[in-house]
Formats: structure tokens, sequence, C-alpha cells
């Protein structure tokens, strides 16, 4: 009889024969059965995560590990699988893991991409493309959606995330966790997901990886919380600890982060993995004397798993004779670990079809998703004399570093997509133009401008010009800080130098962050951003320049003149001393002027006061009208819900999609308020000439905060909405919440 099978069986036989307490569900009992039969030494080989394949048999069969990470092929994951379920005493599967960030094998463009969507709808479906993918494979458990709020864009890791705002971060969450578990986790077309870095991740000084991080707890709970707040009580199956050290105490051994407010205060019932070997590192903080400290801080803290530390199989057993872990701390831990696998429908279905995965990568809907996804998320940054879409000319010069490179334009953590899948600009746009190709620089890095020659002399010979430049997918993601957000190489001279042709210039920016590309704005007459696009990369910037498609992207983050503003985010809170409306530059200060504070007002003296493009910032090859929005009344109570209407109209000749956002301002409170937050958005297409009333929602209970009694409430006063296209856009109209 299969080894899990019969465990089952005798756990049902024990259940009808009653037990002392009995658990609530029929999970909890099965869990509870299975955890009584086990030993200690058992119960730690769950906690432990190891990355590798079938050479993990051995382990797997004598019960030391509890989940792979980094496998993905189906034979070597039924290796260690079936090592693991008829070897090992008890017969408990092993789950395995991958970081499927942005797709598995058709690859969608990065999270950050993903978010410039605006679309939750587009965003879960791609997660679900992705879990359909990768459970073909075996992999069951996925390190995403990452929640981290980002606001300094020399943090590599923005590629990952949703951006600098929380509403639309939870957004972005909430629709990922929901593409890849579906309705039912034990379906084995769906894949458990990860919410990471908990937390504050994203704030690392200076943008530097892995650095320190300076939180308070009102910034926690305002800012970084909500994400993982709303993909919890949604069911989120895990969450990972994040690198990084909140108040001097690194999240992975932080005991009020994983128990007090996660456990006791959210009432989360999923399983905590750390980062890779994050409980390792909490040595080189100097916060652990050891290994064997660092699995005693760990558990005690609140961690269920260890990834790649080796401090729980090593140590725990020794802790636990000792007395500074508790066998109940093991317990709560292998508890949640055993639920996860029977929810996932791990016992009854261990295996994966190893000729499943042929039939599904690379699906015919799944290239079109992905195609029509990153055709919502690329933004036109300019388009001077409506210069896109170039849909007249029939003769283009196509240059620079990221036209034909597949591999590129995939982004950061597409470890599984394939190059012969990808489908590059060069190639999609020669099925639209005759097509005078001269790649001017071999990669974004390459400073040679020996090849520049023939661009221009190209150029000249074209009816316009299209120039792909950007970054490298290893120049962005984690690790991959920059102090410089300039085009690097030589691409802005490749930029210039087409430009003196004097031919329409079409500049596309395929990159893993927002870049200070101000200077390109000025060679160029049109300007798109591509966040690294994926597999169908190519054909949607293709349709998109021909005029197939309109853009409809938004900007998730802000984008900067210089990267010494950063950090810059919209939704800053005020200072004493705000911008208003004037500023004295550099240049425009006299030879040996008089000492004077040149206004009192918060602005750099070189860059200014605002960014080159604000949040939500995305144009279209046709215009927007809006009307003047209008309040359902102007007093609200705690219990109401606030409506706002206004009319949108199409002025332009084609049919677009306008990405209509909302903001408010508590003008006064208990503490310090941001300037402006999101609240809510829409797209909304209309045809050409048409007018349509869009209409808002907003209870009231949504404008609740953290106060100076850290209590969470909507205070009553004043405040300012605005509908509008960006986050610097519009005129306010005012309430009274009483």
């Amino acid at each position: 009889m299969n080894r899990i099978i019969r465990n089952i069986l005798s756990v049902a036989v024990l259940v009808l024969a009653g037990c002392s307490s009995a658990p609530q569900t029929e999970t909890d009992r099965k869990v509870e059965e299975l955890l009584s039969q086990m030993t200690l030494h058992e119960k730690i080989g769950q906690m432990n995560q190891l990355s590798g394949g079938a050479w993990l048999a051995d382990q797997a069969a004598k019960g030391e590990v509890g989940s792979i990470l980094n496998c993905v092929d189906p034979a070597e994951i039924n290796a260690v699988q079936r090592a693991a379920v008829e070897e090992s005493r008890l017969g408990i599967p092993i789950l395995v893991a991958r970081d499927v960030i942005h797709g598995f094998r058709t690859i969608f463009p990065i999270p950050l991409g993903l978010a410039s969507t605006f679309d939750p709808e587009i965003v879960e479906e791609g997660a679900r493309v992705a879990a359909v993918e990768a459970t073909a494979s075996g992999i069951r458990w996925t390190f995403s959606p990452m929640l981290d709020v980002a606001r300094d864009p020399r943090w590599g890791r923005v590629a990952e995330g949703s951006g600098e705002d929380p509403y639309l971060d939870v957004q972005m969450g909430l629709a990922m966790v929901r593409g890849y578990q579906g309705d039912d986790l034990s379906n084995p077309a769906s894949m458990a997901a990860c919410i990471k870095h908990f937390v504050g991740y994203g704030a690392a000084e200076g943008g530097r990886d892995y650095n320190s991080t300076m939180i308070s707890e009102r910034s926690l709970r305002n800012t970084y919380f909500p994400a993982f707040k709303a993909t919890a009580d949604a069911g989120a199956a895990t969450l990972m600890t994040s690198f990084n050290e909140i108040d001097g105490i690194p999240s992975t051994g932080n005991k009020w982060l994983l128990k007090d407010i996660l456990r006791d205060e959210w009432g989360w019932d999923g399983m905590v993995v750390t980062d890779w070997n994050s409980a390792g590192e909490m040595i080189a903080h100097g916060f652990s004397n050891d290994l064997k400290h660092t699995a005693e801080q760990s558990v005690n803290a609140g961690v269920d798993m260890d990834m790649m530390s080796y401090g729980f199989i090593q140590y725990l057993e020794e802790l636990v004779k000792e007395g500074k872990v508790s066998e109940a701390e093991i317990d709560r831990a292998v508890r949640n670990i055993l639920k996860l696998k029977f929810d996932l429908g791990l016992f009854e279905n261990p295996y994966v079809d190893e000729t499943a995965s042929a039939k599904v990568d690379y699906a015919p809907a799944h290239l079109e998703a992905a195609k029509q996804s990153a055709i919502e998320s690329a933004i036109l940054l300019k388009n001077e004399g409506g210069v896109l879409p170039l849909d007249k000319a029939k003769t283009i010069l196509v240059t620079g570093p990221l036209a034909d490179a597949p591999y590129e334009q995939m982004g950061t953590w597409a470890f599984d997509g394939q190059q012969e899948h990808t489908v590059t600009p060069l190639t999609a746009l020669r099925q639209e133009y005759d097509v005078i190709w001269e790649p001017g620089l071999a990669y974004s890095r390459d400073r040679s401008t020996k090849e520049f020659a023939k661009v221009r002399n190209a150029a000249s010979r074209a009816e316009a010009a299209v120039v792909f430049v950007g970054e490298e997918a290893i120049l962005s993601g984690e690790a991959h800080s920059l102090s410089n957000l300039n085009l690097q190489g030589a691409q802005s001279e490749l930029i210039a130098e087409v430009a003196k042709a004097g031919k329409p210039v079409v500049v596309v920016v395929i990159a893993g962050r927002p870049l200070t590309i101000e200077r390109d704005l000025e060679n160029c007459d049109a300007m798109l951003y591509s966040f690294h696009p994926g597999t169908m990369g190519g054909p949607a910037l293709a349709d998109l320049i021909k005029g197939k498609a309109n853009p409809s992207g938004k900007l998730p983050m802000t984008f900067l003149r210089d990267a010494g503003q950063a950090p810059f985010y919209y939704n800053h809170n005020n200072s004493g001393r705000p911008n208003n409306g004037t500023e004295t530059l550099l240049y425009d200060i006299p030879i040996a002027a008089g000492q004077t504070s040149l206004g009192c007002t918060s602005y750099y003296l070189d860059t200014g006061y605002g960014p080159l493009f604000p949040f939500g910032y995305g144009l279209s090859y046709t215009s927007f009208k809006y009307g003047n929005p209008v309040l359902d009344k102007g007093e609200y109570t705690e219990n109401d819900v606030i409506r706002v209407s206004f009319e949108l109209k199409n002025t332009g000749m084609r049919e677009g999609t306008e990405v209509v956002q909302l903001y408010v301002q508590d003008k006064v409170g208990s503490v310090v308020r941001p300037v402006k937050e999101l609240k809510g958005f829409q797209r909304v297409m209309l045809a050409p000439g048409e007018t349509r009333t869009v209409t808002f929602e907003l209870p009231v209970s949504d404008l609740a905060f953290w106060n100076i009694d850290m209590e969470y409430v909507v205070e009553k006063g004043d405040f300012n909405l605005w509908v509008a296209g960006d986050s610097a856009s519009g005129e306010p109209v005012s309430f009274e919440v009483i």
C-alpha cells in the first residue's frame, strides 16, 4: 500500500476513534495526527529548505528536507519526491519552490511594468499563466509577489515591485496572489504565493541593496504594512522575511514583526520562510553570535522554514535539549508547513506528469496575454507634433542595443524564459516596415562610437528612425544598485547622432527602473518607455509604433531629473516650507550674491522642486478632457461612501484608454499627512468624440490612518479630492468629514 495512503488512513482511524483536543477542520485533524507521529528530527527536517534536484533524494528519504528550490526538471523533481514519499518513514511529500516572478516560460513585463498597466485583471492573468506553466513542471510555490514600497530608483529591485505607492501596491499584490493561487490551492495548476519581503526592504538607505532602513512604526503601518496586511487577509499562503533590520532588529529574528503583528494582531495563519540565508546573515548584522544562535533567534521569533542557512537542521535538536527552543515552537512551525502541503493537495498528488509542460509552455493564449500586458505597460512620455504612430512611414531605421536583444528584454528574474521564444522589436518591425538595420552599439554599456557614421547615414535614407536603448537585464534586479541612472555607455550619444540626420526620431527605452533621461528627451521627437517587456515585447512595441495599439500605461514611480533627487515620491509629507511655485535655480544666482535664503522653500538649486515626470503620468495618441468633479454632498460621516462623478471626453481622433486616478488629501491631521494619496483608479476606453460619466465610490473608512496615539482612525476635518490623469494634475474639490 502506498505510504501516503496508509498514513492518511491511519489518521482517519485515529480521528474516528476520537482525540482529546479536536482541531477545527479536517485538514487540522490530519496535521495534528501526522505531527503526533513525527520524531523531533523529522519535524526539523520539514523546516529545512535546500537548493537542488535529484542529488537531494538521500536527504529526502531520511526526512531531512521539507522543501527544495531551483529545480525545474520534472524528472528530477519526481526523483526527490519519490524518495520522500516512498522511502521516508512517514512519506511526507516535498514542496518544490522557484522564483517565478513575472512568468515561467512565457515571460511577462517585469512587475514594475505590470504596475504601469494600472490593470489588476491583466496582472492576475499574467500570474495565472505563470502558475499554469510552472506547476506543469512540478513547481507549487513561488516567491512572489514582492510588496516592497520602493521610492528610490537607484535600488535595483524596484524592477520586482509595483513602485512607490501603497494603494497601487495593494491592488497589484492582490491580483498576483489571486492569479497564482486561483480559487483552490489543491488544484494541481495552483501555486502558493509568497508575499515578500516583510518588511521595509524597499527603503534601503541610499538605494543600496541589503542596506539599513530607518522607518518609524507609524510609517510602517501607514506605508509599508498595507499591502502585506491586504494580501494576508486575502489568503496569501506564505510570507518571506526580509534582509534588512527594523529599529536594529533583523526581520528574520524580529518577534514584534512575525508574532506580535503578523500572528497576533493580523491573525494570519500561513507559513513563514526566511529569504536566502537571511538567518545566517544575522551574524554579519552583529545580531547573532553564530549559526546556532541564529537558529534559536529565528524560530523563537516566528520563522517556520529556513532557506539555505542550514542552521535549523544542524542545531535545533540541540537547542531543544538545552531548553533554548521549546518543542512547542517546533510544532508551531511544522503545523504551518504540513497544513500548506495538505492545502496544496501534495499528499494526494505528489508527482508531476513529466510530459505536461510541453502542452502548456508558450501556449498561444499565453503569448497573446503576454503581448497585451506589454502593450498596456508601455508609457508614452513624449510625442512632439504627433510623430507617433508611424502609420504612414514605409522605410524606417532601427538602431540601438536593445532592438534585437532577446535575453535582455526578458529582464531580471527570468530564469526559465528561453531566448528562442522571445520576439524582439527588430523581428516584429520587419513585419511592418522596410527596415534599415544598423545596431550602432553592441550592448547597452558599449562606449564605442565607431559605428555611428553608418547609423547617421542610414538615418538620412529612412523616413524615420526608431532607437532602442535602455538597460541590459543584469543592470537591474537584486544586488544591482546604481548611483548613476543615465543611459549607460554611448547610448545618449547614439540618440544625438541619429537626430543630426534631421528625420523624425522615436526613442524606445527598455529598462528595469526609471532612468534619468531628460537630456535624451531633447534629442527625440517621441519617447516610449517600456520596463523590460518580456517574451512578446517586440510585437507589442511594434503594434504601438505602427498605431495598431494606443499607449495607455502610466508611471508607477516618479521619474527624476537627476539621481541626486532620490528618494523622490509624490505622496510625501508636507514640510513647513513647501514649494510655492517659484524657484531660483543655480544659474539664476548672480556672481558675488549676498547671503539669501532664495525663498526659504524646499527644492534643489540645480534641479528645482519638481520631477521630470510625476507618478501616474502617461500620454496617449489621442487626448482626453476632464470635466469638473462633482461630489454627491459636502459632508460625510465615517460610515458614508463618497461618490464623485465627472465627465471624461475623448477629444482626439483615435480610440484610447485613459487611466483615471483619484487622489485625496487630509488637510490637517493629528500627525503630518501626505500632500496627496492615491485612493482609486479606473481604466476608461473611449471612442473618438465619446463622452462618458465616470464615477468613483470611496468609503470614508478608506481615509483612516495611524494617528498620533497609534490608533487606526478616520479623523474629522477638511479634505481635498482630485480626479486627474496623473498625480500633478487636476483641480481639487473639498469636502468635510464630520
